[in-house]
């Protein structure tokens, strides 16, 4: 056990060394001993994700009422007059009996909409002799005077208005603030201060309840995922329209900080907000506390996608409130905010869970966060189980993975990681407890690259013996995707379904007595070239040997392709489309013209190191390969460039083909079909399919020893298509005519040479 023990330590010791350095890098930046601003990036982005990744469940206690693009459609363009505002608060008021009222708008200005102060103008100027228009003026004064319906409507009532705090313009006037510097007792409190804000006007923020802040607090990406729910101004703290509106429903009598009084004992985020771990709101009904962060902000638990959809929050038309058309269960007792969806109105957010989320969504969530006393948040102790989930995520990797084979590698680190994940999406979801995952997973995943990466370099040495050896039988173009993975490939002989190529030049012999040697040689490289690159660039074929200037490849070995027949096919093709090429050049440098015939069959072949003991050579052999000679042979006797076995047809279906005959080959028994492939079938044009079927018809008849009809069809094709294939079929059809091939035909052609 101990020789073991030793072994272990010897072989792994430098990779256990290395794993301990990374799992004590990790620890550094969890305790903030060394700061990245690369994880600090990666953990929001884990922490959006798992927001993303909770399901939402309908709250039934808070409602939006939306001024939707139904809404302005029936009413107006926004900002509406504000008796229409007006009609609303009634509604909400009396009729439903809402508990609390929160406006994610403002009313900065006095509303002029109904004209009466142009009306008292012209009574004062042009139109002062009109008798007795003043006093009608004064009888139609309240109906006209906006402001003085809306502030009806709102006095007395649990209305919140809102207000943006930004900038250094003021405009309206603030509420009562929730405290004071003074009654703070010298203390000091970090908040996000500015001297700026659009409120409401004097006469609308007297009537209403109180009024909140809707301004929200952006990261550096744009994106929203924290709020303040205490801002500074002057010397007051002011609340944030969420907290002011649940103030409202609760009836609460007071907002106040609650400092942490022993401070060794404060987190980091409770040290930057001066102290305080909380906000207290005390009611008659009970007192709630809301957790905070830094400069008072609160992270927000947004839920759902956000918007009528969204699955978290009930969305209920504005003009449907007005008119009475939402059910009453629907609003009774219930915690309303009024904002808007409309695109055109700019209030569309970027979230962690929509890049176009309801800004007055933001508010709901924590409304409803509050309500629960449910707040996600990071604990003192947070750091303790962090680094305890980080050793072990790291010890027991860095012990483990060296030991292990890639497959059991791949496992355990999947396994370990997905653990840590699972772990902490539980205590966020269960126990609202945020902690940092992305380090911990970046710790798992750099041991497990560790790994996999020292056993390739060290692996790979130890296989280069094997691939070195194959390299000197199989095509150059596949060692390297061999050196990945040695052990899988030997040299032993083996059977396996392949497709085998036969390529050759027609009238060679032609060719070579009309050119000096020094032009062949670059007449048939060029052409070798080209052929080859088309082999292995294209579908990786293997290169099997040259012989002359025929070329012998196949596909499916030493690297296996189920889809071996289709690369086999569309190599074909290329080849043929690049022999075409050559022959252009050719001419025009007055050498003979390049034509090529290519045999292709599929087939179970043997293949492997295969020879004597002075030569041998990593090849295939079989009927299916001699068959596939044969085909390469019989091109010519067709006038095609390409011709395919039926088993090669069946396997590579994308293709469409032209069937040329029934045969029986030298050396075979059974007859097989041969074909000829044209191009991918959904590129065939309806013309060229047209034509195949029709000569498909004309074969037919042939079989069928109706010669007249058969040789008509031929005749018609041949017009329009002169090919080769239909003049032999007629050449055939005249010697059948005089030699009539007997009821027992099969319509089998024999080919008794190679």
């Amino acid at each position: 056990m101990a020789d073991k023990a030793v072994k272990a330590l010897q072989k792994y010791y430098q990779r256990w060394l290395l794993g301990l350095v990374l799992t004590a890098l990790a620890g550094a930046y969890l305790m903030n001993a060394l700061p990245s601003e690369t994880l600090d990036r990666m953990e929001t982005s884990v922490a959006d994700l798992r927001m993303r990744l909770e399901k939402p469940e309908l709250d039934p206690r808070v409602v939006i009422v939306d001024i939707d693009s139904k809404s302005l459609t029936e009413v107006g363009r926004f900002p509406w007059s504000r008796n229409h505002v007006a009609e609303l608060v009634r509604q909400l008021t009396d009729k439903y009996q809402v508990s609390a009222i929160g406006f994610d708008v403002s009313f900065p200005e006095p509303d002029t909409s109904s004209g009466f102060d142009v009306l008292a103008q012209l009574a004062q100027q042009e139109l002062k002799q009109v008798p007795g228009l003043d006093k009608q003026l004064q009888r139609l004064q309240p109906a006209m005077d906006y402001d003085g319906l809306l502030a009806g409507a709102l006095k007395g009532q649990p209305v919140v208005l809102g207000y943006n705090l930004s900038g250094t313009e003021t405009k309206g006037v603030l509420p009562e603030p929730a405290f004071t510097e003074e009654d703070l007792n010298g203390r000091e409190l970090t908040a996000i201060e500015t001297s700026g804000y659009e409120a409401n006007i004097p006469r609308l923020q007297a009537a209403a309840a109180t009024a909140g802040s809707f301004s929200v607090v952006t990261d550096p990406d744009g994106v929203v995922r924290s709020t303040a729910l205490l801002q500074k101004v002057g010397k007051g703290y002011y609340t944030t329209l969420s907290l002011a509106t649940v103030a409202v429903a609760i009836n609460a009598y007071a907002i106040k900080p609650l400092f942490e009084e022993t401070v060794d004992t404060l987190s980091d985020s409770q040290k930057a907000s001066g102290g305080v771990e909380k906000i207290a709101m005390f009611s008659k009904e009970g007192n709630r506390l809301i957790p905070v962060g830094e400069a008072l902000t609160t992270t927000v638990q947004f839920r759902g996608k956000g918007g009528p959809n969204g699955g978290a929050f009930r969305y209920v038309s504005a003009v449907d409130v007005m008119k009475g058309k939402v059910p009453q269960d629907v609003l009774e007792g219930a915690i309303v905010l009024v904002g808007t969806t409309a695109p055109g109105l700019n209030d569309l957010r970027a979230t962690p869970v929509n890049a176009e989320y309801p800004g007055v969504e933001i508010h709901a969530n924590i409304v409803k966060s509050i309500l629960d006393d449910q707040f996600k948040v990071r604990p003192s102790e947070a750091f303790v189980q962090e680094m305890a989930m980080a050793l072990v995520v790291g010890l027991v990797l860095t012990l483990a993975l060296p030991a292990l084979s890639p497959l059991w590698s791949v496992v355990l680190s999947v396994a370990v990681m997905g653990a840590a994940a699972f772990a902490n999406f539980y205590m966020y979801s269960h126990f609202d407890v945020v902690l940092k995952v992305a380090v911990i997973l970046l710790l798992g995943a750099a041991l497990f690259v560790l790994n996999v990466a020292w056993g390739y370099f060290f692996e790979v040495r130890r296989g280069r013996a094997l691939v070195s050896r194959f390299g000197e039988y199989v095509a150059p173009e596949l060692v390297a995707e061999m050196a990945e993975d040695p052990e899988k490939y030997n040299m032993d002989g083996e059977s396996r379904e392949l497709t085998v190529m036969f390529v050759d030049v027609r009238g060679f012999t032609t060719i070579s007595e009309g050119l000096t040697p020094k032009q062949l040689r670059e007449y048939i490289n060029l052409y070798l070239t080209a052929m080859s690159e088309d082999i292995r660039d294209y579908y990786r074929g293997t290169l099997d040997k040259y012989i002359g200037d025929a070329v012998m490849a196949f596909w499916g070995a030493p690297v296996a392709f189920p889809d071996h027949a289709f690369r086999g096919v569309a190599t074909a093709l290329k080849m043929q489309e690049s022999a075409h090429k050559l022959n252009d050049d050719f001419i025009k440098r007055g050498w003979p013209e390049l034509k090529i015939g290519i045999g292709l069959n599929s087939g179970p072949m043997h293949v492997g190191d295969m020879g004597s003991a002075i030569r041998r050579a990593y090849t295939v052999m079989g009927d299916a390969v001699n068959l596939g000679s044969r085909l390469e042979g019989i091109t010519k006797v067709y006038g095609v460039g390409i011709c395919v076995g039926e088993v090669t047809r069946h396997a590579a279906t994308e293709f469409a083909y032209r069937e040329l005959d029934l045969v029986k080959v030298k050396g075979k028994n059974e007859p097989v079909a041969i074909f000829e492939p044209v191009c991918l079938d959904k590129d065939l044009p309806e013309a060229d399919r047209a034509e195949i079927a029709r000569w498909h018809e004309a074969l037919a008849l042939v079989r069928k020893q109706q010669w007249d009809a058969a040789q008509a069809m031929l005749e018609e094709l041949h017009a329009a298509h002169p090919r080769g294939l239909y003049a032999l079929y007629l050449e055939r059809i005249a010697i059948y005519r005089e030699h009539p091939p007997g009821d027992d035909w099969d319509g089998v052609t024999k080919f008794e040479t190679k």
